[in-house]
């Protein structure tokens, strides 16, 4: 099987992964979703409302401390503990052209970041929650992209989130996720099975950061994983990359990574 091939179904697996986790996550309790998303300014069901924009990304409504009643210019460098908006989380995502070799386009059915649903075992909750990037506390706002090398041979598909805190919440979790990757070895989470979860080494980055490994079987696939997680301030930016073909080589771009924290520099500084 040629790795042009593989590289597509990665995708068509991520996203069907992906587009059931989110639909299942839909079904879980009304009124514990509302208590665990009401600081996201998301309805009731769990779901965050999105308009359609013109460059076809599902745009985020802002929470509504930043929408109502702020006179600020979205340009203007936010203090440290203020969550970043929509708006300058779209300016400071990476775009095609931004790093040499990769292709960069909005994430489709990677973007519903849907509500949480229940892991088993429970300790496993913030990597379960990881993989549809969504975290407890939950972010104000959030887009995700999806990030493919241009060498059409290659068969990883990597997916990047930035995801926008209040004050004290990207801390928390930060340290939620290094505390399961560090106990959590497999889960199950919506009906599907991610064993060989992994601590991997602190890659040293922003003010903190932590990455890990696993395997995801989805539809009938084994699906590789690796995920780097950093910290910058209030903002988390998440990187996962997946590939069927390098299962021992399966790592998140050093320099995807590296370019992401330096444009949301230059953009919020």
């Amino acid at each position: 099987m040629s790795r042009r091939i593989t590289r597509t179904l990665v995708a068509a697996s991520v996203v069907v992964g992906l587009g059931c986790a989110s639909a299942c996550a839909g079904g879980d309790d009304k009124d514990k979703k509302a208590a665990r998303t009401s600081a996201a300014g998301q309805s009731a069901d769990g779901s965050k409302e999105k308009a359609k924009g013109k460059d076809g990304d599902g745009a985020e409504a802002e929470d509504k401390g930043q929408a109502k009643g702020s006179s600020k210019d979205s340009s203007v460098a936010p203090d440290t503990d203020e969550p970043l908006t929509r708006a300058q989380l779209k300016k400071a995502a990476l775009a095609t052209g931004d790093v040499k070799g990769y292709k960069v386009e909005g994430a489709g059915s990677a973007d519903l970041q849907g509500a949480s649903s229940p892991a088993g075992p429970a300790k496993c909750q913030p990597v379960a929650d990881m993989f549809l990037f969504t975290t407890d506390p939950v972010s104000r706002t959030s887009l995700s992209r999806g990030v493919t090398a241009k060498d059409e041979t290659s068969a990883s598909v990597t997916t990047l989130a930035l995801l926008s805190y209040g004050s004290g919440e990207a801390e928390d979790v930060l340290a939620g996720l290094r505390k399961a990757t560090g106990e959590c070895t497999a889960y199950r989470y919506v009906g599907y099975k991610y064993s060989g979860v992994k601590a991997l080494a602190d890659p040293k980055l922003g003010d903190e950061s932590v990455a890990f490994r696993l395997v995801a079987s989805i539809e009938g696939a084994e699906v590789p994983a690796a995920y780097t997680v950093v910290r910058d301030g209030s903002t988390l930016v998440a990187f996962s990359s997946m590939n069927m073909l390098d299962a021992d080589e399966v790592e998140v771009p050093a320099e995807l990574v590296e370019a992401q924290l330096a444009k949301l520099k230059k953009t919020t500084a």
